[in-house]
């Protein structure tokens, strides 16, 4: 896709300004906030953070400071997802109470021993928000089993299922709000798409941090979906990454920090924050061989695309 072609897909959006056109630099809740990618802020092309953790109490008492870095680096929405029922309201709280932030709603697979057993009832009144865009955090996790931590291989057997079924009922949710989902998957892509492809031809996923093969990544492209790239790819050892990144079509993928984990270079080890986007962005347009502000462009359009509340 030519850049022309994704900016005219932008403008489809919110009336932002086409690139070319001069935008007045105002307050970050008005036209430069609006104006996405090609509208350069201060001169800056800007990018979305599509999946960060603003409930954690890494942030606590900092939202309206990490905002304002974030604005400062040209990342002009935050989507904060949520791992549970809690912090799924916290994360619609945050989007209330500010412009550019939005929220994701559900369960983490990690994160279900408190769950009921249907986690649909007390998130379908959160689903009606507005500035909800997306269901999840969603999936399977066969990393983190019982039996890693002293359980047996029955507590494991449980564990399993329960993800499945909190699995298959968030992706019935999204089905019904009309809504994509955020999938969490890891050592488990093939439990993961197994109950998906149920679900495909009328859901989508952001198969978020991606980290798997570029065939992996085509099979999740191939059912509709598209992946989003942490600050992983810009980690020395992750070549295979960086391989999956350049196979990605630019309009199937997204850039994310999944903050307060994995910070790109030069923080690695460090807490991560929304800011942090535009280092990602720098490695990922060098590695599709793309300029900043074709990156941005088509990046944009992609979230605008696959959260259609997005403003």
């Amino acid at each position: 896709m030519f850049l022309g072609e994704i900016t005219n897909r932008l403008a489809l959006y919110d009336n932002l300004h086409p690139i070319g056109l001069p935008v007045k630099a105002r307050s970050f809740s008005n036209d430069c906030h609006r104006g996405i990618s090609r509208a350069h802020c201060g001169g800056m092309e800007t990018f979305y953070d599509t999946h960060a953790h603003l409930t954690f109490p890494d942030f606590s008492d900092e939202i309206s400071a990490l905002l304002e870095r974030a604005q400062a680096a040209g990342i002009t929405r935050v989507i904060t997802i949520g791992t549970d029922l809690v912090s799924s309201r916290e994360a619609v709280a945050l989007a209330e109470e500010h412009e550019e932030v939005y929220a994701v709603v559900g369960w983490h697979p990690n994160d279900l021993e408190p769950a009921p057993d249907d986690v649909r009832p007390n998130l379908r009144s959160l689903c009606e928000h507005p500035k909800v865009v997306a269901v999840g955090e969603t999936g399977i996790d066969h990393y983190r089993l019982p039996s890693s931590q002293g359980g047996s291989a029955e507590d494991d057997t449980r564990w399993k299922a329960k993800q499945e079924t909190v699995f298959r009922q968030q992706l019935e949710l999204a089905e019904e709000f009309q809504l994509n989902v955020v999938i969490h998957q890891r050592v488990a892509l093939e439990a993961t798409l197994a109950i998906f492809a149920d679900f495909a031809a009328r859901v989508r996923g952001q198969f978020h941090c991606f980290v798997d093969d570029a065939a992996s990544m085509r099979r999740v492209i191939d059912m509709g979906s598209l992946v989003s790239f942490t600050g992983i790819s810009t980690f020395k050892n992750a070549q295979e990454v960086r391989d999956t990144l350049a196979a990605t079509p630019l309009d199937k993928l997204m850039l994310e920090t999944d903050s307060p984990f994995l910070a790109p270079m030069p923080y690695r080890g460090k807490r991560c924050e929304p800011a942090f986007t535009r280092h990602t962005a720098e490695r990922v347009a060098e590695v599709k061989g793309v300029s900043l502000a074709e990156l941005s462009a088509a990046t944009c359009a992609t979230a605008h695309d696959f959260f259609p509340r997005l403003r």
